[in-house]
C-alpha cells in the first residue's frame, strides 16, 4: 500500500468529521431565511480550502449567493483541472418525514443521513479530503487545480454564468471535473459521459371570461380543461414517441458499440421499476429502459391545474386550465430551435373556442464527452485502481445546466465522476450518503488527480 493510500485509509474518521461540520450548516439557497447560513457555509468551505493549502482562495460576492474560487498552480508543465461543485442544498421540508433532523448528520447502518449528504456537500468533500491527502503526503498536488464551488445550483445558478464569463481566461484548464452524479450500484463505479438537456414549458388555455355553471353552459362552450386534455393526449403516440414536428430531426443515434455496452451493464430493470412503485415499464417502442432514459428525448406533464379541486363537488365549467410540460433532450437537439415548433404544434392541436399561450420557462442543452477521450480514460484508470470492478461508461437522464455553460465558454472534456446511489433520497426526506461511496469516492478522486497528471 503506497503512502497516499495509507493516509486515505488512516484518516477516514477525520474526513467524515470534516463533512459533518459543513452538513450542519443549513445552506438552503432558495429560502431567504437561510441567506446568512448560505454565506456562512461559503466562508466555512473557503476556510477548509485555505487549511488544505490552496494558494489562493476567494469568496466572490454575486447578486445572489457567493461563488468560491480557489487555485493551486504549483505544478508547471502538468495539466490543469477545473473542479466544479456546489455547497447549497435543497429545502428539507417536509420535516416530519425525516427520521432524524436534516441538519444533524447521523450515522445509521453505514450511511450518513443529512440534507446535502450526497447532493452535493458529500461529493465536494470527497475532493477536499483527497486534496488534503496529497498535500499531507507529498506537500503538493500532482497537477494544477482550479476550484469553483457555487451557492445557487439548487436555485437555478442564476449568477454563475456571469462569473464564468467574466473570469473566462482565469479559468482556463485542460479538463473539467464534476462529482454530482451516481454509480450504478454500491459496488459498481460509473463514469458518466453524457447528460440530457431540457426544455421546460407552460401551456395556458383560456376559454370563457369567467367560470360558468356546468349545467347552464355545459355543451354550449368549449371547456378549457377538456381542451388541455386534448392537447396533452396528442403530444405522444401509442408507441411512446413524441409527436412534435421535428422532435427527432437532430437526435443523435446510439452507436452499436454504445447499445452493446448498455446491454452488458449490471442493470436490474425489474428492480429499477419496482423502486418507482409503477406496475410496469413504459416508454418509446424499440428501446430498452436504459436507452430511453439516457439517450432518447421525452415529453412529460409535470403538473396540471384547472377548475375546482377542493373537498366535495362544485359543478363548475372552468375558464382557465394550465399544465407544465418538460422535454428532456439528447445530443444534438437544440431547445431554442424546438420551442417555436412546440408552441406552434400546441396551438394547432387546440380545438376552437379557446385561446392558448405557450411559455418557455427555461432550457438547457444536452452534454456529451466522447468516452474514448484521453482525459476520460484517465478517470477509467483511477476508478479501476479504487474499486474491484471496472467502471461502467454511462449516461444519465437528468441535466446539469452548468455543463452547457462550460461547453460554451471553455469547450473542454468533462469528467462526471459521481458516487451517489439511486436510493440516496436526493432532494427528498432522509437524504443519505453511503460511507462506502464517500470513502471509495475520496480514494477514486485522489487517484484521478494522479492519473490526470500523467497526461494523455
Amino acid at each position: 500500500m503506497d503512502a497516499l493510500t495509507q493516509y486515505l485509509e488512516g484518516n477516514r474518521e477525520q474526513f467524515l468529521e470534516d463533512l459533518k461540520k459543513v452538513l450542519r450548516i443549513p445552506s438552503v439557497s432558495t429560502q431567504p431565511a437561510h441567506r446568512e447560513d448560505v454565506r456562512r457555509c461559503a466562508q466555512h468551505v473557503a476556510d477548509d480550502l485555505k487549511a488544505i493549502g490552496m494558494t489562493r482562495v476567494e469568496v466572490v460576492p454575486t447578486a445572489g449567493h457567493p461563488v468560491l474560487y480557489a487555485e493551486w498552480l504549483g505544478a508547471p508543465g502538468k495539466p490543469t483541472a477545473l473542479l466544479y461543485g456546489h455547497y447549497d442544498v435543497q429545502p428539507p421540508e417536509p420535516l416530519e418525514l425525516w427520521t432524524t433532523p436534516p441538519f444533524e448528520p447521523t450515522l445509521r447502518d453505514g450511511k450518513l443521513y443529512a440534507r446535502g449528504a450526497c447532493d452535493d456537500k458529500g461529493q465536494v468533500y470527497m475532493h477536499l479530503s483527497a486534496l488534503k491527502a496529497h498535500m499531507k503526503v507529498n506537500g503538493r498536488l500532482p497537477l494544477n487545480l482550479k476550484v469553483v464551488i457555487e451557492g445557487e445550483e439548487e436555485a437555478g445558478s442564476d449568477n454563475l454564468e456571469k462569473f464564468l464569463r467574466e473570469r473566462r481566461r482565469e479559468l482556463d484548464a485542460d479538463v473539467i471535473v464534476v462529482s454530482d452524479t451516481s454509480m450504478l450500484a454500491a459496488d459498481q463505479p460509473a463514469l458518466c459521459y453524457g447528460l440530457r438537456g431540457i426544455l421546460y414549458t407552460q401551456i395556458e388555455v383560456t376559454g370563457p371570461a369567467h367560470d360558468l355553471h356546468s349545467g347552464e353552459f355545459g355543451g354550449a362552450v368549449m371547456n378549457p380543461a377538456n381542451a388541455l386534455a386534448v392537447i396533452i393526449a396528442a403530444l405522444r403516440d401509442g408507441d411512446g414517441r413524441v409527436t412534435v414536428p421535428g422532435m427527432y430531426d437532430r437526435v443523435r443515434a446510439l452507436t452499436p458499440k454504445e447499445r452493446e455496452g448498455y446491454r452488458g451493464l449490471p442493470f436490474d430493470e425489474a428492480a429499477f421499476i419496482r423502486e418507482t412503485g409503477a406496475p410496469v415499464a413504459f416508454g418509446e417502442k424499440g428501446y430498452t429502459t436504459l436507452e430511453r432514459i439516457w439517450a432518447r428525448p421525452t415529453c412529460d406533464v409535470n403538473g396540471m391545474w384547472s377548475g375546482y379541486i377542493g373537498e366535495g363537488s362544485k359543478t363548475v365549467l372552468p375558464s382557465f386550465a394550465a399544465a407544465k410540460v418538460s422535454m428532456r433532450l439528447v445530443p444534438d437537439q437544440d431547445f431554442t430551435e424546438l420551442f417555436p415548433r412546440f408552441e406552434a404544434y400546441v396551438k394547432k392541436l387546440a380545438p376552437p373556442g379557446v385561446t392558448v399561450v405557450v411559455k418557455n420557462l427555461h432550457g438547457a442543452p444536452p452534454f456529451l464527452t466522447e468516452p474514448d477521450h484521453p482525459m476520460l480514460q484517465a478517470a477509467v484508470r483511477a476508478l479501476a485502481r479504487s474499486w474491484q470492478k471496472p467502471p461502467a461508461l454511462i449516461r444519465e437522464g437528468g441535466s446539469i445546466p452548468v455543463m452547457a455553460t462550460f461547453k460554451e465558454t471553455h469547450n473542454l472534456p468533462c469528467i462526471l465522476l459521481g458516487f451517489g446511489l439511486v436510493d440516496d433520497n436526493v432532494h427528498a426526506p432522509n437524504e443519505k450518503f453511503s460511507l462506502t461511496s464517500f470513502h471509495g469516492g475520496t480514494r477514486s478522486v485522489a487517484y484521478l488527480y494522479e492519473e490526470l497528471a500523467k497526461g494523455a
